[in-house]
């Protein structure tokens, strides 16, 4: 708790004042143009990740970036992503995965959660990620499996996420763009997934869309 102390000291004088204008501006209300949908897990930090500033990115974590299909759950995804789509009007979503992910482990390895039954029912929102990982990677063992289950997993959330009334809407209208994303935590490198050759690729090589990102797999890990 004293390096969490000594942090905000540290913040005030040498974050916080050089940006006292911006902070002053953010107070009045806040304009980010990305909702950041990502892991819980305390490896990754989405505004260092993207070198964002205070106000560019509306931030939502829960372990696995899981988001229920409409109607699947009361918690407050849905609630999160409807105030960003529909009343801050942003105009991209990204869901972002990482390497090694312990949510995705779990999902896989159900006895590892098996004492943590809150965990268990929430990766219950991920089945169709494990079924998908089941039926067609049983080739798969190790990193590479893990690689594919999150992988998988991204994709799968960003099909539930269509089914949100407020991204549905937003996405007819044309003006939402939906993003999938892998940070390899050991390289520091971030993959996108790329609906024009359906694979991950580095981020440096994705084609952005103009319109809504379509999703569709392909058959191997590909980071």
């Amino acid at each position: 708790m004293q390096k969490l102390i000594q942090g905000i000291h540290q913040f005030q004088e040498e974050n916080f004042r050089p940006l006292q204008g911006l902070f002053e501006q953010l107070a009045t209300g806040q304009t980010p143009e990305t909702l950041f949908i990502t892991c819980s897990d305390s490896r990754i930090d989405p505004n260092l990740l993207t070198r964002s500033r205070p106000g560019d990115l509306f931030i939502l974590r829960n372990a696995g970036n899981i988001v229920p299909p409409h109607g699947a759950a009361n918690g407050g995804e849905a609630a999160t992503i409807e105030f960003a789509v529909a009343g801050l009007g942003v105009k991209d979503v990204i869901i972002c995965g990482h390497s090694h992910c312990g949510a995705m482990k779990g999902l896989m390895q159900p006895e590892q959660v098996a004492s943590l039954p809150a965990v268990a029912a929430w990766l219950g929102h991920a089945e169709t990620t494990r079924r998908i990982v089941k039926d067609n990677y049983a080739h798969l063992d190790g990193d590479r499996l893990v690689t594919a289950t999150v992988e998988e997993n991204v994709l799968v959330q960003l099909e539930n996420l269509r089914t949100l009334p407020a991204v549905a809407s937003r996405l007819v209208r044309g003006d939402l763009r939906l993003h999938g994303w892998v940070y390899k935590l050991e390289t520091g490198e971030v993959f996108a997934y790329d609906p024009t050759v359906g694979q991950f690729v580095r981020v440096a090589e994705y084609h952005y869309p103009r319109g809504e990102a379509a999703v569709r797999r392909r058959t191997d890990a590909t980071i």
